[in-house]
């Protein structure tokens, strides 16, 4: 049975972590890289996990389709890409070749999104600790590439949008890549500027649209032009926005 998992915080370029109740322990484990681009034409790449602590590593890989669905991200269980192996096990000062396999090329139009989830596992046998113990899960995005029949860049249209709740930022990306937003402020009609945020806002996925919800002032002047200024795919961007 197919099992729909909503994540709200896919936000990161590269590794993000979640931490769960166990002893505490630092993150010792490194991806390389933190970011996978599959030409179209490839059928298999593979992530570098680098045990970079003085105690083996225990961990569980599994792959999702990832799309965004009502301007949220989503991740479901697919097999269209497998992880070799699942299941790992890195000594001390090792380092283990996680292969990631197409079993089902297909040409697209646009570029297709997967997410690779590493769970930290508790040692096998481990006896149950009274303390508090971390449990680490890092997701490294993988984007295939659409092929030559595609124009490759994202086309946004952005769209703020206010209710009682509050601010709704909504980027609708019609392009065939995706879009990493970020370094994103709003300029309102009368000049003024109001920074969102400095690093990661988020992606908009291909033939996708993607809400974050926003804080901005009252003050904010929705008569005149509005704009939004971000960095997308690391490029400086100027696009007015719709006001609802």
């Amino acid at each position: 049975m197919r099992v729909l998992h909503r994540l709200l915080n896919l936000v990161l370029a590269g590794a993000a972590v979640a931490a769960s109740p166990g002893s505490a322990q630092a993150a010792t484990l490194q991806i390389s890289p933190v970011m996978v681009d599959l030409p179209a034409h490839a059928n298999a790449t593979g992530l570098t996990l680098r045990n970079s602590g003085s105690t083996p590593i225990y961990g569980q890989v599994r792959v999702y389709r990832w799309s965004q669905s009502g301007g949220e991200d989503t991740l479901t269980p697919t097999q269209e890409m497998v992880a070799s192996p699942p299941l790992i096990e890195i000594g001390a000062g090792a380092e283990q070749l996680v292969r990631l396999v197409r079993t089902s090329p297909a040409a697209s139009n646009v570029e297709q999104s997967y997410r690779i989830l590493i769970d930290e596992l508790p040692e096998p046998d481990a006896a149950p600790s009274n303390g508090v113990a971390i449990r680490l899960r890092y997701s490294v995005p993988v984007f295939i590439d659409p092929g030559s029949g595609s124009t490759g860049q994202p086309n946004l249209a952005w769209h703020l949008r206010h209710a009682d709740a509050g601010w709704t930022l909504e980027v609708a990306n019609t392009g065939a890549r995706r879009a990493q937003i970020a370094g994103v402020e709003i300029v309102d009609g009368a000049g003024h500027a109001f920074p969102i945020n400095r690093g990661l806002l988020g992606y908009a996925l291909a033939g996708s649209m993607r809400q974050f919800q926003l804080a901005l002032p009252r003050s904010v002047d929705l008569n005149g032009t509005l704009t939004v200024r971000a960095a997308v795919n690391a490029q400086q961007t100027e696009a007015a926005v719709l006001s609802h």
